[in-house]
């Protein structure tokens, strides 16, 4: 230490740069954070909301899948009945 500055002078100068030095640590540390935390929510995020959307997707066409077969069967039993009430009136119709 210099024998020309009093020591209070001194040891201000000392809290002073290590005051900078702390800030622009934690200033450096906070822009890191802020990266990783950036990439991370790149990785993460979209794919939960895709895994969220596909879900949806998923449900909606198996039920839309399963109104279709229920309508196609309905129409088919339908056209089954008709054709054996025809077959029977054809029958008789031969009687």
């Amino acid at each position: 230490m210099d024998d020309e500055k009093p020591i209070t002078e001194q040891a201000m100068d000392t809290i002073t740069s290590a005051v900078d030095a702390t800030k622009d640590a934690a200033v450096n540390a906070v822009k890191q954070v802020r990266k990783a935390a950036k990439k991370v929510a790149k990785k993460v995020g979209p794919k939960k909301t895709s895994k969220k959307k596909a879900k949806k997707a998923k449900t909606s066409s198996k039920k839309a899948a399963k109104k279709t077969a229920k309508k196609a069967s309905k129409k088919s039993a339908k056209k089954a009945a008709k054709k054996a009430a025809k077959k029977k009136k054809a029958k008789k119709a031969k009687r």
